[in-house]
């Protein structure tokens, strides 16, 4: 069974003539009946034509949705309509007709009756590109194909339903994401991915020529978002790239990667916590309410259900989050049975363990100094269970996976340096940074959440692969 993707163009930005169309296929369904016994030229991909001799019935598609196209010598001409029969699947066809009502199929006594639908009553056709065959992977056709082989041709992927689904879906996340937080006074801001210095120090970083001097892609741009605090920006966020040369292949890992990030003045952890939580909880209620964000919901799970998979269900998070701190979860996990010591990261495995009573959103506060980068504040006079400093560093997981993390910052210029020497950095190859807070910088909180993670979350996609048009990693540059 072949579903498809139709969205409603009244609940969309109204679609505008274009010189080769002028109505959206979407538009056709929605309102045919204002159309009917109208001239329209639409254009699209031809998903396959039927009939021999002198008719012919196109199923002609766009990012929009599908209409049938009829076609008669009587009305085209014989040259014509024979090379609309000769034509290959996935070409490029545009036609000129009258809209109609389509003749409802015969159903079963008992059945219900489908909702009207219309098609176009071809007067002229214009070949805009044939498409070579056979294609390199099947639109239509209800055969898995792998991951790689999508990726190698992901132009044609893109057309298929569940897919073109997926990264509208995506816009819709980035949109309600950047409405929540510029309702929460934030300003949209965009922080330089060419750097001098490594943002959190080590290895995972992309070398490049800077003009006659090296140079580094940026891993975050945590540090910059920092100093616009020291300017008196005092809300900001950014949605932009970011890289990490991280030897990791694995179904949550790329090299580059989209992600919310914000800072806050004023601000500590918990604080910015709260903007996390309040930010994911308005994607996720937009989602469940908004009817073309569940259209593409269903269009993904119809998917799912044709390969056996699990259905989505979008379930709004309750607020707030709860927080689980790192002693705590340090804890629970050995009372389960995990094998882990106070000072350890909690890797997937024992996270499984947490995810037993906290299937979705949850917050590890209070992480150990020592697991947390340079720029973390040191919670004053707490320690762990073992005596150890603790941070306002936290994490965000849902279930078994962390989503992102954050924390408050380090504001005093002194304590910096010396995190900085600590964990073995040179604090004049960030003097850049600490330059900026020798003359008084407010404490300040924020974190960074990548895009990918969360559309693997509504969707669930098992690849983060999946949710990114063209992904880069450790084996993929190309396309």
């Amino acid at each position: 069974m072949v579903h498809v993707l139709c969205l409603n163009p009244s609940i969309m930005t109204t679609w505008v003539p274009t010189a080769y169309r002028t109505h959206t296929l979407g538009e056709l369904q929605t309102h045919g009946a204002e159309l009917v016994g109208k001239d329209v030229t639409v254009i699209g991909f031809m998903e396959a034509n039927r009939g021999k001799g002198a008719i012919c019935f196109v199923d002609l598609r766009d990012g929009t949705g599908k209409t049938q196209v009829f076609l008669k010598a009587d009305n085209i001409g014989e040259e014509a309509l024979d090379t609309v029969q000769r034509m290959t699947r996935e070409s490029t066809l545009q036609f000129t007709g009258t809209v109609a009502l389509k003749r409802p199929p015969k159903v079963k006594e008992g059945e219900p009756t489908p909702p009207p639908a219309y098609e176009v009553l071809a007067t002229s056709v214009n070949v805009i590109a044939r498409a070579e065959a056979p294609l390199p992977l099947g639109v239509t056709d209800n055969v898995k194909v792998e991951l790689d082989t999508r990726l190698d041709n992901r132009f044609l992927d893109l057309r298929r339903a569940h897919v073109n689904a997926m990264f509208r879906l995506r816009g819709k996340v980035l949109q309600y994401g950047r409405e929540h937080l510029i309702t929460e006074g934030f300003v949209e801001t965009h922080t330089p991915k060419i750097v001098a210095t490594a943002t959190e120090g080590g290895a995972d970083l992309f070398p490049m020529q800077y003009f006659d001097r090296p140079a580094f892609l940026n891993q975050s741009p945590q540090l910059f978002k920092q100093l616009c605090m020291s300017g008196g920006l005092e809300r900001v966020f950014e949605i932009g790239p970011a890289f990490r040369a991280e030897k990791s292949d694995t179904y949550r890992h790329l090299a580059e990667f989209i992600s919310f990030d914000i800072e806050c003045s004023w601000a500590n952890d918990d604080d910015v916590m709260g903007v996390l939580e309040r930010m994911l909880h308005h994607i996720w209620k937009s989602v469940a309410e908004d009817e073309e964000s569940q259209n593409l919901i269903d269009v993904i799970n119809a998917f799912r259900e044709e390969q056996g998979e699990e259905l989505v269900e979008v379930i709004v998070p309750e607020l707030p989050f709860p927080r689980v701190e790192y002693d705590d979860a340090i804890r629970i996990i050995k009372e389960k049975g995990g094998s882990i010591e106070w000072g350890d990261d909690i890797d997937a495995e024992n996270s499984d363990l947490l995810a037993q009573d906290l299937p979705q959103f949850y917050f590890l506060p209070r992480w150990p100094m020592s697991l947390k980068p340079f720029y973390i504040h040191q919670i004053e006079g707490e320690i762990g269970s073992t005596g150890e400093q603790l941070s306002r560093g936290f994490d965000l997981n849902f279930g078994r996976d962390e989503m992102t993390s954050g924390g408050q910052r380090e504001h005093r210029i002194d304590v910096l340096i010396d995190n900085l020497r600590d964990m073995d950095l040179d604090p004049e190859e960030f003097e850049f940074y600490v330059a900026g807070f020798r003359h008084g910088v407010p404490p300040h909180a924020g974190w960074g959440l990548g895009v990918e993670r969360i559309l693997m979350k509504l969707t669930g996609a098992k690849n983060v692969r999946e949710t990114v048009l063209f992904p880069r990693d450790l084996r993929r540059y190309c396309p």
